[in-house]
């Protein structure tokens, strides 16, 4: 299966697109250059078929094949414990922030499974690895954004301590969309943070970007810059 695989990748290469995906990810060097909608078809398909098999064999040589077993970690119809030792074990391959982001944002089993994969994400959250961190900080911005949890998620926010550019950039990325899903809640965490400033300013500058809050509000944030 694994070769028929890389060799269906290879097919689907696209060497414009190649390039346009290798500008965005500038810490890896093996795209190929397969288009994400291609690579959501074959792991559908893998999905249904022997993918437990698939999963153990899969190569990682290649950052679409690397994506592709995230997808398919997404896709599969299992038991929760299983799901998140398949989750544990991809989360070791994370090397960019492109494979992480689409493997949290397909992680759509969350959704029913909120404590339970609260609890799973909190060692992560916690971790000196650049991409556990990111993985934590996306998996909470994609799934944990309303009322129940934007007091505890603002905490574990505020916790991490990293330097890491990719670390730095999810927690600013998770702070804006806070503030806009729940602003009351998130502009006391504004006003009383520990955020390095580079965090912080990145926060306050994603938010201001944003269509969906207004010109006065706006104003108010841009005062809030740290110098």
């Amino acid at each position: 299966m694994e070769r028929t695989i890389k060799n269906q990748l290879l097919e689907l290469s696209d060497e414009k697109y190649r390039k346009f995906t290798a500008a965005l990810i500038p810490t890896i060097n093996n795209v190929l250059g397969v288009r994400l909608p291609e690579l959501r078809k074959l792991a559908n398909n893998i999905a249904k078929a022997d993918w437990r098999s698939y999963l153990e064999n899969a190569e990682s040589e290649y950052f679409e094949e690397v994506m592709l077993q995230g997808m398919v970690i997404g896709c599969v119809e299992t038991g929760m414990d299983e799901r998140l030792r398949c989750v544990a074990g991809f989360v070791l391959k994370i090397d960019n922030w492109s494979v992480c982001d689409s493997f949290c944002a397909g992680l759509k089993f969350t959704k029913t499974n909120k404590e339970q994969v609260w609890d799973f994400l909190q060692p992560y959250l916690v971790s000196k690895l650049e991409y556990d961190i990111r993985f934590g900080v996306v998996m909470l911005l994609n799934f944990y954004l309303d009322e129940a949890y934007i007091s505890r998620v603002l905490l574990l926010l505020d916790n991490v301590k990293h330097e890491a550019y990719y670390v730095q950039m999810a927690v600013a990325w998770a702070v804006s969309i806070c503030y806009i899903k729940l602003p009351v809640a998130t502009k006391s965490y504004l006003i009383n943070n520990t955020l390095d400033k580079f965090t912080y300013n990145k926060a306050l500058q994603k938010i201001t970007e944003s269509l969906r809050v207004d010109q006065e509000t706006k104003s108010w944030i841009r005062s809030m810059k740290r110098k």
